[in-house]
């Protein structure tokens, strides 16, 4: 795993690349989320297949614990990934819920993540 670093807006945001899945578990999740916070991220950027599967079954309780770790440190979330294919209703109500605020984003590409930083934080 690697940090790429971007600025945007005077923000630093971390970019997560990794072949395999970074996030296996909650201890997991945290551990990042700690690790980033203590470098003065804002902002972590994600790949749909560095996170477990379990994540995105709403009912397993992962998503819930991991997006509580987020928002204890009051990082931003952006995960990229092919969401339209999700079958899950549940799943996709969380996931336009979830992008009606700004904590935690859901986006197809690194390009429509950094607009949707554009937007929320302009001039900043």
């Amino acid at each position: 795993m690697t940090i790429k670093e971007h600025t945007l807006n005077n923000d630093l945001v971390a970019e997560v690349i990794a072949d395999d899945m970074v996030i296996k578990t909650v201890e997991d999740g945290t551990n990042l989320v700690g690790d980033l916070y203590y470098q003065n991220y804002n902002t972590v950027i994600i790949h749909q297949k560095n996170i477990t599967p379990d994540f995105f079954i709403l009912r397993t309780g992962v998503a819930g614990e991991l997006l509580q770790k987020f928002s204890n440190y009051r990082i931003q979330l952006f995960i990229i990934g092919d969401f339209d294919r999700e079958e899950s209703k549940s799943l996709q109500s969380f996931i336009y819920e979830s992008n009606k605020g700004a904590l935690v984003n859901f986006v197809a590409t690194l390009a429509d993540a950094f607009k949707r930083l554009s937007i929320a934080n302009p001039g900043s």
